[in-house]
């Protein structure tokens, strides 16, 4: 198991833990090769060494970490009615990010990290 997993199997909350698995999957689904590991002292996906996305629970709320202002910026229209700060998403379990809109962030971040933004 890696970091991710860990702390995923940790969330005692099935539809909590769900949600946040449900951002890890499509992100493993765009970017297969993506290792688990720590992006600014959260449990995250790394691509080429770099934080690529984390999602983490906090009391009240779960976030989605895309370590990129410019990501959030992007994607900003999109999330009409979400809590919205310069690098952070927050969600809930039952009203996660849309599906397209986590794929949209997370290829934004791919092409970042590659150096094609």
């Amino acid at each position: 198991m890696g970091t991710v997993t860990d702390y995923l199997a940790g969330i005692e909350e099935a539809d909590r833990r769900a949600a946040l698995a449900r951002v890890i999957e499509l992100a493993r689904g765009l970017v297969p090769d993506a290792e688990e590991g720590v992006g600014y002292g959260m449990p995250a996906l790394r691509h080429r060494g770099k934080p690529l996305i984390a999602a983490v629970a906090a009391a009240q709320h779960l976030s989605l970490f895309p370590f990129s202002s410019a990501v959030v910026e992007a994607v900003a229209a999109d999330l009409d009615g979400y809590s919205l700060s310069k690098g952070t998403i927050r969600f809930d379990a039952d009203r996660p990010v849309p599906d397209e809109v986590v794929e949209r962030i997370v290829r934004m971040r791919v092409a970042e990290i590659e150096g094609r933004a």
